[in-house]
């Protein structure tokens, strides 16, 4: 009988996913954020929310597609280019290609979201998480600097 058992309990074992190790943000703990971590989705393309052990940070994707992280510094002034995605500006990182990171521009608090474009598009992930991003308070628009 365990002969049975060890196949179904390896199974069982190679069916979770470990936890993602991430930094929380230095304002992790801004109010704002438990709104926005409430408001994630639970899957980004085809990849599937993961656990992660650090406050206001998510994952999707084995191995990890995108990184979310809540309560950084606001961002009102940059040499980085700037986009609008799901009704948001956001500041676009390339420095680490094929990795893309996009730092929301004039909220309170910053937020950033890290995407591996080999695996899934930036614009795909950042649409999918800036309906929650968008109940963060809004100061400014990179539209209005070029005014």
């Amino acid at each position: 009988m365990s002969r049975l058992l060890l196949p179904l309990l390896l199974l069982l074992l190679t069916g979770c996913t470990p936890t993602v190790s991430l930094e929380a943000a230095p304002q992790a703990n801004h109010p704002d954020c438990a709104e926005v971590m409430v408001r994630l989705p639970n899957e980004i393309a085809e990849f599937s929310k993961r656990y992660t052990n650090a406050q206001a940070t998510s994952a999707w994707g084995d191995p990890t597609a995108v990184i979310f992280r809540c309560g950084l510094e606001e961002v009102s002034v940059s040499a980085l280019p700037c986009v609008t995605a799901g009704d948001l500006d956001w500041l676009v990182d390339d420095s680490q290609e094929p990795s893309f990171r996009f730092i929301s521009f004039g909220t309170t608090p910053a937020v950033e979201i890290i995407v591996d474009s080999t695996k899934v598009s930036g614009v795909t992930s950042v649409e999918a998480i800036a309906p929650a991003v968008g109940k963060l308070e809004r100061f400014a628009q990179c539209s209005e600097l070029s005014n």
